[in-house]
């Protein structure tokens, strides 16, 4: 059974940085697209980047495109969430997601498998 285990998370002060990790215990299985997400205010959790694992090419919402960078290891079962110039709006709870892709994208509802997600605060 996949299991993904979130670390990583912290408080930091604006422009500062954090990396987060995801590990697919047991593999990802029958997933082919892995991603973080977070909630977006009032609303479900969204994705903000999803990589099609069999390209390896990662999916950026505009809102952390150019400061945040998704990249795996080479088995393809850890995620990696490298995040730089953080602003207090970034501040949530992130989920890993594994899932089946939509072409090569990896849509909420698709993903089967979370994790129990990891609080980034980031102050002013």
């Amino acid at each position: 059974q996949v299991q993904l285990m979130e670390s990583g998370g912290g408080s930091v002060q604006a422009g500062g940085s954090l990396r987060l990790s995801c590990v697919a215990s047991a593999g990802t299985g029958g997933n082919n697209c892995m991603g973080w997400f977070r909630p977006a205010p009032g609303k479900e959790r969204e994705p903000i980047t999803t990589i099609y694992l069999p390209f390896g090419r990662a999916y950026y919402d505009d809102s952390v495109r150019g400061r945040f960078t998704l990249y795996t290891d080479d088995a393809k079962t850890t995620a990696y969430l490298q995040m730089n110039s953080l602003k207090p709006e970034d501040t949530a709870m992130y989920y890993c997601g594994a899932g089946i892709a939509r072409g090569s994208s990896c849509p909420r509802a698709n993903v089967g498998v979370w994790g129990q997600g990891t609080q980034v605060t980031v102050s002013s």
